[in-house]
């Protein structure tokens, strides 16, 4: 099981830049995880390609189903004292932190390609494969 940030997720089902990235993990790793926060995360996405109108309503229910289909029995309460000491311990919002503490409370590794994440916590964050 490894742990993947709210854009993974969203380049999965969002096509562009990394989305062949993002399939090649799930083909390689096809058990993930994230922090309960990452629905919210992955709403907010989906009503900024709404407002674009590159999404309708229906296609965005659709796309979010399928996120939580693919995260059932995954999703995790994070530490609120481990998220903020990470938070304490560098530059990184609290919600990006939620994604290391799980990564650190499942012993695995945070995949992303969030700069921040990958300079701030290199032994638990990895970027994306090619």
């Amino acid at each position: 099981m490894i742990v993947v940030d709210t854009n993974v997720l969203a380049y999965l089902y969002l096509p562009g830049q990394y989305t062949a990235r993002a399939e090649g993990l799930l083909q390689r790793e096809p058990e993930w995880a994230a922090p309960v926060l990452w629905r919210s995360e992955f709403r907010n996405i989906l009503s900024s390609y709404m407002r674009q109108r590159v999404l309708n309503f229906e296609q965005a229910c659709d796309l979010q189903a399928e996120a939580e289909d693919l995260m059932a029995g995954a999703e995790f309460e994070v530490d609120s004292p481990r998220v903020l000491e990470l938070v304490r311990d560098s530059d990184c919002s609290a919600y990006d932190c939620e994604f290391v503490a799980l990564a650190m409370k499942l012993g695995t590794r945070l995949h992303t390609m969030d700069r921040k994440l990958l300079r701030a916590f290199p032994e638990y964050a990895t970027a994306l494969a090619r």
